[in-house]
């Protein structure tokens, strides 16, 4: 019978039904599952190169809208005659048909050239890699920080909802949440940078080095012009991670296979970290995606708050000329950052809950 039942699996199974099934079921379900996922891969990916051309589109169109003339506001307020006014024009391609630039600005997106900067007279991606460590600096630590925190307390809050611990954590939060970044900072700097009454000014006001350090004097120097910033952006963004990863938990908990874990004599905190909080992470792990294109773009007003010489505070001397090519590099550097964090978040899902691709 055995034998019988193997071959049974490995030629067909007739049912009175239908036709014959060749070759074992597995093969066939993972054969599909595959077919599945390759056409939910595709879709994502097109999804992505789709918002990339519109993102391309508006960084062009809507930074012409600000008023000024680029080519005035470099010259400085210096009387310039019209023949060099016409020459600067025709030097950065300004006195061309608008759809004429479009097409340049395309062209060259495509080939991986942001165009050259007005008031630097440099390329745009050499200015963008050159304030980029500064930004990661900024934002890769704060982000670390502010990640760990909320998932620690969003995961001890929902497994003791209702306590003292959960309301205070949950208030704070939603209060930091709501708070305005650059009010924020700007808070602690006359607190804790300028100083207010007996608390004296314990952290620099702004910039990201004093100058004068070397070696390892450097690297203290810097921490401590990042303490506040850091301090501004964890405040402000811990909250949202606490607030997902604690409403995941909470839908998770009045699960079957949670109540089988306890009675199989489980630890509490054993059922919590092994079966409740990885089956709860994938809202936070869609947020996490999130905050990661976040951290290439930085925090713009933070960084211009603390005069961080980051990508934020580059993007935010940029409009103020306006220097057309930096300001629809930089923005199109930041969204395709958010878009392709959020396009391998779509990936990851099905790894993480094979569902979603069906």
């Amino acid at each position: 019978m055995a034998a019988a039942d193997s071959t049974s699996a490995l030629v067909g199974e007739v049912k009175p039904d239908g036709p014959v099934k060749a070759g074992p079921s597995g093969r066939a379900s993972r054969g599909r599952g595959t077919t599945v996922y390759l056409r939910y891969v595709a879709g994502k990916l097109g999804g992505a190169v789709v918002s990339l051309f519109a993102v391309l589109v508006t960084s062009f169109f809507l930074f012409r809208l600000i008023p000024g003339d680029p080519v005035k506001t470099m010259t400085g307020g210096r009387q310039v005659s019209a023949e060099q006014l016409a020459s600067y024009r025709k030097e950065f391609g300004l006195d061309l048909p608008l759809w004429e630039q479009f097409r340049h600005y395309c062209g060259q997106a495509l080939t991986g050239d942001l165009g050259t900067s007005y008031q630097f007279r440099a390329p745009v991606n050499d200015k963008i890699m050159e304030a980029l460590p500064n930004t990661l600096l900024l934002t890769v630590t704060s982000f670390v920080l502010y990640t760990a925190l909320g998932v620690f307390l969003g995961t001890r809050s929902a497994w003791r909802r209702g306590g003292l611990g959960d309301r205070a954590n949950t208030g704070l939060a939603l209060l930091l949440f709501s708070v305005p970044a650059f009010w924020l900072g700007l808070l602690l700097i006359i607190v804790f940078g300028v100083g207010m009454g007996p608390v004296p000014g314990l952290f620099p006001t702004g910039g990201m080095e004093s100058g004068n350090e070397e070696g390892f004097a450097y690297v203290l120097d810097v921490a401590h012009h990042l303490v506040l910033p850091v301090i501004t952006l964890v405040a402000v963004e811990y909250g949202q991670t606490l607030l997902v990863t604690r409403s995941a938990l909470l839908d998770e908990m009045g699960s079957d296979y949670l109540t089988t874990a306890r009675a199989k004599g489980l630890r509490d905190d054993l059922v919590r970290r092994r079966h409740a909080v990885p089956n709860a992470l994938l809202p936070t792990v869609t947020l996490i995606f999130v905050n990661l294109g976040r951290v290439v773009a930085g925090t713009i007003l933070v960084e211009t708050v603390f005069s961080w010489p980051g990508l934020g505070g580059l993007f935010y001397q940029a409009l103020s000329v306006p220097d057309l090519p930096l300001v629809q590099g930089l923005f199109f550097f930041f969204a395709a950052a958010v878009i392709i964090m959020n396009t391998l978040a779509d990936l990851l899902y099905p790894l993480l809950d094979p569902r979603v691709a069906r």
